[in-house]
């Protein structure tokens, strides 16, 4: 079920749930198959400041370790504020692709309220850590990571911000910021070099917000894709899955990253297939071609899918730029 977890968000009973080990239950909480978009942010953040010979080992794992459970954190916060304010309640998007311990009786508030001040509390501890390490704009870095971890549900994601702190924080804040606090500088290039993932990132969330723009409007939650309309929305979205290349070509070229990185272009046959159903409106029923196990997940599951072939293709050629910048500097 560890691997499960991590793999996919399964879909459980409540004896399904109390046949869990404590481990296996805060994974399906946490809904941990998402946090694969830390954990490249995170490897990006470091790879970079290795690549630089800038890299501080256990600075990379605060920084690493900090990230992942902040984000597991909102997660759990996510899902706390939606029971109290009645979002998730009833038939709702999210009680539809994977348990809500909340509003599936899995978890008494009392208990998420635990679960979250346990994984906060491991967040805050390796953000602290870096702060006494680090130093500097360190503490402003942790400050906004709070801000953004309590805030994105509500009052962010009501008020249409949810999708730009998105595209901020698992660019700039998470990959800008942990390059900062691993090297002890921070450059243009960098920040722009974290632009391409958390463009895929952001159009993920952008997808989610699409499956569940009916929902959301009805339920008063002015997401983006709510303000802008399903068909604007979308191609927002293809948007955000195309302009990626193209900062990753302008990176190259301006030298902000090796030329390795290009092996991301190996995602765009995926790309070419997620494209497609993106310039249709959502269908009401699920298509043939979707495995039953996905659905009622559409838009968020295939821009999931191309994030996973891009993020991780990314990495592959910032690990090529290492190797490359090691071998130069051995010569």
């Amino acid at each position: 079920m560890w691997l499960r977890a991590v793999m996919v968000i399964p879909r459980l009973t409540r004896e399904g749930w109390n046949d869990l080990d404590p481990v296996a239950r805060w994974l399906v909480a946490v809904r941990a198959a998402v946090l694969v978009m830390t954990l490249v942010a995170a490897s990006l953040a470091g790879l970079l400041a290795l690549r630089d010979g800038r890299f501080d080992g256990v600075r990379f794992a605060l920084v690493l370790v900090g990230l992942v459970f902040a984000h597991a954190t909102n997660n759990l916060v996510n899902d706390l504020t939606d029971h109290l304010t009645g979002t998730d309640r009833g038939d709702s998007f999210r009680g539809r692709y994977g348990p809500q311990p909340l509003e599936h009786g899995l978890v008494t508030p009392g208990q998420m309220v635990q679960m979250i001040a346990l994984t906060g509390g491991v967040a805050l501890a390796c953000g602290v850590g870096l702060v006494m390490l680090r130093g500097g704009a360190t503490v402003w870095l942790l400050g906004v990571g709070i801000v953004f971890v309590l805030a994105y549900t509500w009052p962010l994601k009501h008020l249409g911000m949810g999708e730009p702190s998105v595209l901020v924080v698992w660019g700039p804040l998470m990959v800008g910021g942990g390059y900062y606090v691993i090297a002890d500088t921070l450059t243009v290039g960098v920040v722009v070099a974290s632009l391409p993932f958390s463009m895929c990132a952001t159009a993920v969330l952008f997808g989610k917000h699409i499956d569940k723009l009916d929902q959301d409007r009805q339920r008063g939650v002015r997401t983006l894709p709510v303000l802008l309309g399903e068909a604007r929305a979308r191609a927002v979205a293809r948007a955000l899955m195309v302009l990626p290349y193209v900062v990753v070509v302008s990176c190259v070229g301006l030298g902000y990253l090796g030329w390795p990185v290009l092996v991301v272009f190996g995602a765009t046959p995926v790309a070419y297939r997620v494209l497609e159903p993106f310039r249709r409106p959502r269908p009401a029923a699920r298509p043939p071609w979707l495995p039953a196990r996905i659905w009622p997940l559409y838009f968020v599951a295939l821009a999931f899918h191309h994030m996973r072939w891009f993020g991780g293709l990314f990495v592959v050629g910032v690990v090529g730029e290492v190797i490359r910048s090691g071998l130069g500097h051995s010569v």
